[in-house]
């Protein structure tokens, strides 16, 4: 039953790590890459869906891209904030 259930989030989110580290052309390590992962998602609001289609259908085009947006800006800020940890242990 579980199985089913996901974050609508997550997807947007490994979609955006994806699309800024290809544009960097900077290699992508699976650590860092979650990390980044869990800090960007800790910083959204949890969005459960039983099936991405479905919810994604029932948004506007002004709700979809409100959703990028917030997406954009919580990788921005784990992005950041990962730096600045890395730089603090240093």
């Amino acid at each position: 039953m579980l199985s089913s259930i996901s974050n609508y989030y997550e997807r947007l989110v490994l979609e955006r790590l994806y699309d800024v580290f290809k544009s960097e052309h900077t290699p992508l390590e699976d650590d860092y890459m979650d990390d980044l992962a869990c800090v960007a998602l800790n910083y959204l609001p949890a969005r459960y869906v039983r099936h991405c289609v479905d919810f994604a259908s029932h948004l506007s085009d002004s709700e979809l891209d409100d959703l990028h947006i917030e997406v954009a800006d919580a990788v921005s800020f784990a992005m950041a904030t990962t730096q600045r940890r890395t730089a603090e242990r240093e």
